[in-house]
């Protein structure tokens, strides 16, 4: 199922300053959800990512694992719709200094575009 192309800039600075911080969580939830539901096997919790971001704080490490899989679910779909793949490495390290979001979404913008006459929410053929 197709997601939805966010604005990067939008995705990473804007409404996260508007918000507070809140759309950053939602944009954690909604990202994993889209690349599942593009996906089926891509096997991802979306509330238990945004958990990871939020209470897996307090143990330190469930952020960086969590923004390692979405990277990781990204090259996923990247390869699924045929458009090359991202490094996890370098998104991860982008999360490390703070343009994770802005890299990774382009990145995602890149497999929505791979389907210029399908619509949000529409099923779409995977790459063989």
């Amino acid at each position: 199922m197709l997601g939805k192309r966010r604005n990067p800039f939008a995705a990473w600075l804007g409404l996260p300053l508007i918000t507070l911080g809140i759309y950053g969580l939602v944009w954690v939830y909604k990202t994993n959800r889209e690349l599942s539901q593009y996906d089926r096997r891509i096997t991802v919790n979306p509330v238990m990512s945004v958990l990871a971001c939020t209470l897996g704080v307090v143990l330190i490490v469930p952020p960086f694992v969590a923004a390692w899989r979405l990277g990781t679910r990204t090259a996923q779909a990247q390869r699924a719709a045929g458009v090359p793949e991202l490094s996890t490495g370098v998104a991860f390290l982008l999360f490390l200094v703070g343009f994770g979001p802005l890299y990774l979404q382009s990145e995602i913008n890149k497999i929505w575009a791979r389907y210029p006459v399908a619509v949000e929410g529409q099923q779409v053929p995977l790459a063989p």
